[in-house]
This record gives structure tokens, C-alpha cells and sequence, in this order.
């Protein structure tokens, strides 16, 4: 394993990401590339030339299944926090939330200085999802795939 970092990825490489990880995929149009190409903060891992994961400020973190829990989400958490650091003015701070769904995360998480959460302390977290594509449930995603007519 050869991994690195680049400021970039395609459309196609996050699909390709989305699928191993069984979640939908996006249609890999201009649109999303544009939004991928406007990030204030994209970064993404190669494994040679594969793309195996990314992570933006926005909170979007993908990572291949065979590549999670070797120290690249590490390495993604450090640089969303050093960017975030640098955007903070003297005497700011800002929360930053994330979900681990099972033991193994929360000790990954846990080592970068995440705590865990209490209702009492943080109120109970909630979400909706909005989208004119599919009707989104706390099931699951079902994964879609986008092809060109």
C-alpha cells in the first residue's frame, strides 16, 4: 500500500468510492464535478492510482472498506482540523460532530480527541434528508446506479 494525498478526485473515483462502501451512487454529471472542483477543502488518498477515499470540510468522509482502520482517516481528520484552525479568528471555536456506528470507530474517533456525547450534554442529535430523487429512510440508502442514455 502506497497511499497519497491529492487536493482533487472526479466524480467517477467518488462513485467508485460510494459503491465499495454499498452506498448509492451519485449521477457523475458536470454539476457534481463542479462542486467537487469548488470545495474550500477536498482532500483525497491514492493507492497508485486508485482513488480509495476523500474528505472535505463539508463533513463528507468516504473510504474504501479494505483501506479503513490504517491511518488515513487520521490523516484526513488532521488536515480537516489543521484547516479548520486556520480559519478560526483569535478567540473562536467551533463543534464539530460525527457518528461512529460501532466499536471500532468510536476508538478511532476517540483517539483523535472526539468525546462521546450525552443527551444531557448535547441535546439529542436529529436529520432529515431532502432529495427530489429517491425517498431517503433510516434503513438504508438503496443503491442506484447512474448510467449514461
Amino acid at each position: 500500500m502506497n497511499i497519497t494525498y491529492k487536493n482533487t478526485i472526479t466524480a467517477d473515483e467518488v462513485n467508485a468510492i460510494r459503491k465499495s462502501m454499498g452506498w448509492r451512487q451519485l449521477p457523475p454529471d458536470e454539476r457534481m464535478q463542479a462542486e467537487l472542483d469548488e470545495k474550500e477543502f477536498l482532500i483525497s488518498a491514492y493507492d497508485e492510482d486508485k482513488a480509495v477515499g476523500m474528505a472535505t470540510s463539508g463533513g463528507t468522509i468516504l473510504l474504501m472498506p479494505d483501506y479503513q482502520f490504517k491511518g488515513i482517516e487520521n490523516e484526513f481528520f488532521n488536515r480537516i482540523f489543521d484547516f479548520t484552525r486556520k480559519k478560526l479568528r483569535p478567540g473562536d471555536g467551533i463543534s464539530i460532530e460525527i457518528r461512529a456506528w460501532n466499536e471500532k470507530q468510536i476508538a478511532l474517533y476517540e483517539s483523535l480527541g472526539f468525546q462521546i456525547s450525552t443527551p444531557e450534554l448535547r441535546g439529542i442529535p436529529m436529520h432529515i434528508c431532502l432529495t427530489n430523487q429517491i425517498e431517503l429512510t433510516d434503513k438504508r440508502f438503496k443503491q442506484m446506479e447512474f448510467k449514461e442514455e
